[in-house]
């Protein structure tokens, strides 16, 4: 059969990679990749054998994704038995810079397919606060909560965010950011969001917490804000704007920011220096079924982008290990409310989430994607002190 010989190939050529997986078809064959297979994955079909003959991370994703295969196995050890038979089997190319369209409308709609699953989902493995941000671990032993609190005292301690200061907080999630801002260093806040779920929980969240006299959030789109602030920060929110739109984003910001303001930009990078996509095909899986229209600059184009808008970069601090951790603490509450998330959002996008938090904590631990906090000001400005021992407390 012409399958078989492909199958017979395939197999030869990855077992000289001593990969850690067992494959079972439909008709009972059985073989081993590797010595000792920690991985098992199912074929039911004919037709889902393509999805190996060509394992990229995203043909291989699709396959989990749309039940073209079946997977047993540690989460973490078929992520990385993913990732080496990706390697093994396919080019390490990176999709390079697509340059897509972006419109309020494409943004609105791709916001409320990525967060508008519900809250609940969210909450079964997000930390108390619901913070869907990359956290700040003083050590490797930080629990999740911990972590998260600290990387929003990292940003403000950073801003050296004052009382009476007015903030803004572009992409503000479910609000934890403003209600920190206003609760612990006496600031004024405006959160902004295109997540309905998100602006519903937040404002819920600010009255319970008896703060509207200080801190708001409203549906709008950062283009359209208007005013003048005297810290602005926008954390998780930059890949969603798009490359061709990185300078008048930032141009935005700057006009928006008073002159003797301080702002901190807090979003993931590619480490391609073309700013391409992940490696093996990774990208293309989160294009797909995760975060549609999203794209990552590298830093070196963020920072130039950034300085053409007329800011001046204080100080740059790449969270890469640190984003490594929290996904990991992700995947594993993902994995331990398995049956509750798939109630929630069915079978197909919890087998999609699944595979992305994993992916993602493998792929920051690997180095093909990182976190870079910037902060800036307008350029020429005094705004901040000298040195850096503001932020540590020296």
């Amino acid at each position: 059969m012409f399958w078989q010989k492909h199958f017979d190939d395939f197999v030869a050529r990855m077992r000289h990679d001593d990969l850690p997986l067992r494959i079972r078809l439909w008709n009972g064959t059985e073989v081993d990749l590797g010595a000792d297979p920690t991985v098992s994955i199912a074929v039911p079909k004919v037709t889902g054998l393509r999805h190996l003959f060509k394992p990229t991370l995203d043909n291989l994703g699709q396959a989990y994704v749309e039940g073209a295969i079946q997977v047993e196995g540690r989460l973490g050890d078929i992520v990385e038995a993913a990732a080496r038979l990706a390697a093994h089997g396919s080019q390490p190319k990176r999709r390079g810079v697509r340059m897509i369209r972006h419109t309020r409308k494409i943004d609105a709609d791709a916001i409320a397919y990525h967060y508008d699953v519900s809250n609940e989902f969210y909450s079964l493995w997000l930390d108390r606060n619901m913070v869907y941000s990359c956290g700040y671990f003083r050590s490797p032993d930080d629990s999740l909560d911990t972590a998260q609190i600290q990387k929003i005292d990292h940003i403000l301690t950073k801003l050296r965010i004052r009382p009476g200061d007015r903030l803004l907080d572009i992409g503000c999630g479910w609000g934890a950011l403003v209600m920190r801002a206003v609760e612990k260093f006496g600031a004024t806040a405006v959160g902004i969001t295109l997540s309905r779920n998100q602006y519903e929980l937040a404002k819920e969240r600010i009255a319970a917490a008896k703060l509207t006299d200080r801190c708001e959030v409203r549906i709008e789109d950062y283009r359209d804000v208007t005013g003048s602030f005297d810290r602005i920060t926008s954390v998780g929110m930059f890949e969603h704007v798009g490359l061709k739109n990185l300078r008048g984003y930032f141009t935005k910001l700057r006009e928006l920011l008073a002159d003797n303001g301080v702002l901190m930009n807090h979003g993931i990078t590619s480490t391609d220096p073309d700013s391409g996509e992940t490696p093996w095909g990774g990208g293309e899986f989160i294009e797909r079924y995760v975060f549609p229209h999203g794209e990552l600059p590298h830093i070196s184009l963020a920072l130039k982008d950034m300085c053409a808008a007329g800011l001046e970069p204080a100080d740059v601090e790449n969270l890469r290990r640190h984003y490594a951790l929290t996904l990991g603490h992700w995947a594993e509450r993902f994995e331990a409310n398995g049956e509750r998330l798939r109630a929630i959002a069915g079978e197909k996008r919890w087998r999609i989430w699944r595979m992305y938090l994993a992916g993602c904590a493998h792929g920051f631990t690997q180095n093909w994607i990182a976190l870079h906090q910037i902060l800036a000001v307008k350029a020429g400005a005094d705004a901040l002190p000298l040195t850096r021992d503001y932020i540590y407390g020296r």
